[in-house]
């Protein structure tokens, strides 16, 4: 997170900073948990993507060190109002006991490792790997940190102690040509699928960063082959104006003999049937390669309507508080406030190199003296 002379950035941005999170990014994960309950017996966790690390430092502060942050802190701190002006107006007839506050405890064989491209500053109790997701060199160095016992082999991919959950906030530098972004990104987040499937345990979770384009069902419908529930939402935090998404994953359920391979991921050019077949729901469904190289899927249908269409749309859901910031809109600063640094600058910006160059030139902050040469 950088600084800005005149503060002119959202309200999340100046509240990251003053709740010490090291991006904004981090109400995002935590307005996540609120409807979805994503750290519900979670104690194993794979962060893709995670630099500068806020979403991992929202899972030190809360499966780590037991915090109650976010909606749930809010909610404590209402409840200790509540209790002492409830306590205030009955002093005079029989003093009552504030309880005490329910709150989280550290849990137990904690295990979280972040993986990212760029280097990422340490956190208590996170295993930093510097690697890339979309290689399969990154999958053999996931599974060693995840069990240091790990031996390689060159047919076995799976985790020998599969993780609960697996998060994905990367994205692309945008180029501005949405067709083209939306493309990168779906193949970014089919690359975190594929690290997940090698990782993740029946039942676990799966939530990644997606650019909701035309075409995205595609994307919704191969969820549903291995997750039982799959919705797609949108944080408060995330501005309105931006095309992000979050597709939400849940439930787990790989189709019998399905084995993850880096060769041949989600079972492409067999047939491979949905996990909600065995409910009675979509039993036409299947995903096949034509001659031609070209995969096809099929999804089938309980209505009509659905089955001439081969269509299947996730449902939408914007999760975050009504009440809490517009971060599309301007709020007006407090009088007396002050700009905060930030919590942990950048460690190797993409950009630090062109800033180098160009005080070599001998300009800053834009300027150059190439206006003064001509």
């Amino acid at each position: 997170m950088g600084k800005s002379s005149k503060d002119k950035r959202d309200a999340y941005y100046r509240l990251a900073k003053e709740q010490g999170w090291r991006a904004r990014s981090a109400f995002k994960l935590l307005q996540l948990d609120e409807e979805f309950d994503l750290f519900e017996g979670v104690t194993r966790v794979v962060d893709l993507c995670a630099a500068p690390g806020s979403w991992s430092q929202v899972l030190s502060r809360v499966l780590i060190k037991g915090e109650r942050v976010g909606r749930a802190a809010y909610e404590d701190k209402r409840h200790k109002e509540f209790l002492r002006l409830r306590q205030a107006a009955s002093a005079e007839q029989v003093s009552i006991d504030e309880p005490e506050t329910p709150a989280n405890q550290p849990r137990k064989d904690v295990k979280i490792v972040a993986i990212d491209l760029q280097p990422m500053s340490p956190l208590e109790g996170i295993t930093c790997l510097k690697a890339d997701i979309t290689h399969p060199s990154t999958i053999p160095l996931l599974l060693n940190a995840l069990d240091p016992d790990f031996v390689p082999t060159s047919t076995s991919v799976e985790a020998a102690q599969p993780v609960d959950l697996v998060l994905s906030d990367g994205a692309p530098d945008v180029t501005g040509l949405h067709d083209l972004d939306i493309y990168i990104q779906s193949q970014l987040l089919w690359a975190a699928l594929n690290l997940a499937l090698c990782v993740l345990k029946p039942g676990g979770k799966f939530v990644a960063k997606i650019f909701r384009g035309k075409d995205v069902d595609l994307l919704y419908a191969q969820m549903t082959i291995l997750f039982e529930h799959v919705t797609v939402a949108k944080p408060r935090s995330s501005r309105a104006s931006s095309v992000e998404a979050f597709i939400v994953c849940t439930n787990f359920q790989p189709p019998k003999g399905f084995k993850a391979s880096l060769e041949n991921p989600l079972g492409a050019g067999r047939t491979v049937k949905p996990s909600s077949e065995a409910k009675g729901e979509r039993t036409q469904a299947c995903r096949r390669t034509r001659a031609d190289g070209i995969t096809e899927l099929e999804l089938g249908s309980d209505t009509e309507d659905e089955d001439q269409h081969g269509r299947w749309i996730a449902p939408f859901l914007a999760c975050g508080d009504l009440s809490a910031f517009d971060a599309d809109a301007s709020h007006k600063l407090p009088e007396g406030h002050v700009s905060l640094d930030p919590v942990q600058p950048p460690t190797a910006p993409p950009y630090k190199r062109a800033l180098e160059e160009r005080k070599k030139m001998g300009g800053a902050y834009g300027k150059t003296k190439l206006g003064e040469m001509k």
